[in-house]
């Protein structure tokens, strides 16, 4: 059973790809700009004060402008950093876009690394998704570092996923270990999905 749901879930993960790898980059640009709106009226109705995003790649929906923009506001901003052991490390974000590869060729900061517990503080979490489904199930891109970080907060924030529209589905296969996000940000609309949180 369980690997009927892995072979469905790789078998979607690889059409969202090629889905994101065929938009334009103004495609990609307006997207962007979209996002950054919605994620800073988010971070206004839920008063966050710190915050953790993560820094988008070039096929993911762009977080990038966001987080330069927040830095500016004065929000404190982590972004994670991956290790070897399936946790994530976080760094505060600065204004001076310093941006080193990570492990699986991910972008990541470069700041003073602090432990997995420093998102422990934050009021919001925005977090990367392939798809997200109606009832707030979220489906990763199979390496499960924010499951992990999600499932093991003791009392765990808000989490919104950015997504682009096409990829808020009606229902995507899971497993036992799979976290559920409080919300999605797509560049058209911000929807509250799952009501309750562990």
């Amino acid at each position: 059973m369980s690997n009927d749901i892995e072979h469905a879930k790789r078998a979607l993960r690889a059409e969202l790809r090629e889905r994101r790898q065929l938009l334009s980059e103004s495609q990609r640009d307006e997207a962007a700009a979209a996002i950054a709106r919605r994620l800073d009226d988010l971070v206004d109705t839920l008063g966050a004060r710190s915050i953790s995003c993560y820094l988008s790649t070039t096929t993911e929906p762009g977080t990038r402008e966001f987080v330069s923009s927040a830095v500016r506001r004065g929000i404190r901003v982590l972004l994670p950093i991956t290790r070897a052991d399936g946790l994530l490390d976080w760094a505060v974000a600065t204004d001076d876009d310093e941006v080193a590869e990570g492990l699986h060729g991910l972008p990541e900061p470069t700041g003073e690394v602090l432990g997995p517990i420093a998102v422990n503080d934050v009021d919001l979490m925005i977090i990367p998704a392939a798809a997200v489904d109606r009832t707030g199930m979220r489906m990763g891109w199979g390496r499960g570092y924010f499951d992990k970080t999600i499932g093991s907060m003791e009392k765990c924030p808000p989490v919104y996923a950015v997504i682009y529209d096409s990829e808020v589905l009606d229902s995507l296969p899971r497993e036992v270990h799979d976290q559920p996000v409080t919300g999605v940000v797509t560049p058209t609309q911000t929807l509250n999905l799952s009501q309750t949180r562990r």
